[in-house]
């Protein structure tokens, strides 16, 4: 089995030319034209994806056509396979809305400037720590190598979380060495991770789903650890829109938001229908088979796991991943908090200079979302229960 996509797959996906395709219907839709035009480019809403379980309520809303329900025109959703080529489409207006990492989300709107507005989470948890057969313990991972999807994302805020409290020292440069207990971290897509396992080139990944799913189904690894279970209902992926957008059109955004929120409801509701519907072997938005996105979906616990491995804490009754929307003051704030101590290459500055009390009052939007959750039934259907809580936290 591979990961990877055919010629085919990528002209239907929309990748390769999904870039110049994105950019030239939006040029088209606001070249002088007629009244119906202009009506259908503001009611457009132009999806960008990682083929990743994360993006779930972004694609599921098109499979089961929300987005049309809302009275919008949602082209088939443009598939990246990193997360700096959807940033960078995002950032270039290629693309409407679309499901970041929220570390990711804080350096684009602090350090370049890019005029975002997370509108609601997109999820929480989700993703895992696995580790190659011949890694028993975290300790194990003195001298090795360990891969993240990208530097400003909770998957690297967690994993050095989890070194730290072993007595191992992240690095991002030179070789990482045993007796010195140095891990070093480094940059890779989510689809070349389990191949790169596999392979030995590294010793383990941190990562979402449906990649740990993968390694486990195939016996390439196992998981060591859940970042949900690290990190209690943590958000890892946002919907994010531009600032302008929302501001403009806040008729668009709560449409929709509207559309997504529905498909996080009808994703908690029957996962197993949603992960054969977005598979291969469905609608294709995800290349990977059914078996592997419903068990990212569906199943928290794996053979061999026990509260004294993967899960520590079974007492939180976590999902493995689950789609709870409501962004979280708290979560912004210790999120920004833990980001100034996290190892990162590149510019680390403009965290020096941010308030984590104040980051979330300006970077995030949670009026559409709140007025989904004012219907008390939408509310239980999605589990929220209060406006407030507190971050918990146990390695």
């Amino acid at each position: 089995m591979t990961f990877d996509l055919s010629r085919r797959d990528f002209v239907r996906l929309g990748v390769g030319a999904g870039l110049a395709v994105a950019g030239g219907s939006w040029l088209s839709a606001c070249s002088t034209g007629s009244s119906s035009t202009a009506k259908a480019a503001e009611s457009t809403v132009r999806v960008g994806y990682l083929p990743i379980t994360d993006s779930t309520p972004l694609i599921l809303a098109h499979a089961k056509g929300l987005y049309e329900e809302q009275g919008l025109e949602a082209p088939q959703p443009t598939l990246f396979r990193s997360w700096a080529g959807i940033a960078e489409a995002f950032a270039a207006r290629q693309i409407d809305v679309a499901h970041l990492l929220m570390p990711l989300t804080v350096q684009m709107r602090f350090d370049q400037n890019v005029p975002l507005k997370v509108v609601a989470w997109n999820h929480t948890d989700g993703s895992g720590l696995t580790v190659g057969p011949q890694i028993s313990n975290l300790a194990d991972l003195a001298g090795t190598t360990v891969a993240i999807p990208f530097w400003h994302s909770i998957h690297n805020v967690v994993l050095q979380m989890l070194l730290r409290e072993e007595g191992l020292t992240p690095i991002i440069s030179g070789n990482p060495s045993p007796s010195a207990k140095t891990v070093k971290l480094v940059v890779m897509g989510p689809p070349d991770m389990p191949p790169a396992l596999a392979n030995g080139d590294i010793a383990g990944f941190i990562v979402a789903d449906p990649f740990n799913s993968f390694a486990e189904l195939e016996g390439i690894g196992r998981i060591l650890r859940y970042t949900g279970d690290v990190w209690r209902e943590h958000a890892c992926c946002v919907v994010v829109m531009h600032e302008d957008r929302v501001a403009e059109d806040p008729e668009w955004a709560q449409s929709t938001i509207n559309a997504i929120a529905a498909a996080q409801v009808a994703a908690r509701q029957d996962r197993g229908a949603s992960a054969q519907l977005l598979s291969r072997e469905g609608e294709g938005y995800l290349p990977q088979p059914a078996a592997v996105v419903e068990r990212a979906l569906a199943h928290f616990d794996s053979p061999g796991h026990s509260p004294t491995e993967a899960l520590h804490h079974p007492a939180w009754g976590n999902e493995r991943i689950d789609f709870s929307p409501y962004p979280y003051p708290t979560f912004t704030e210790r999120l920004v908090t833990e980001m100034k101590g996290t190892l990162v290459s590149g510019n680390r500055g403009f965290l020096v200079a941010l308030d984590p009390a104040s980051v979330h009052e300006e970077l995030v939007d949670d009026r559409f979302i709140t007025q989904v959750l004012k219907d008390s039934s939408q509310a239980a259907s999605l589990g929220i229960e209060s406006f407030t809580r507190q971050e918990e936290i146990n390695v």
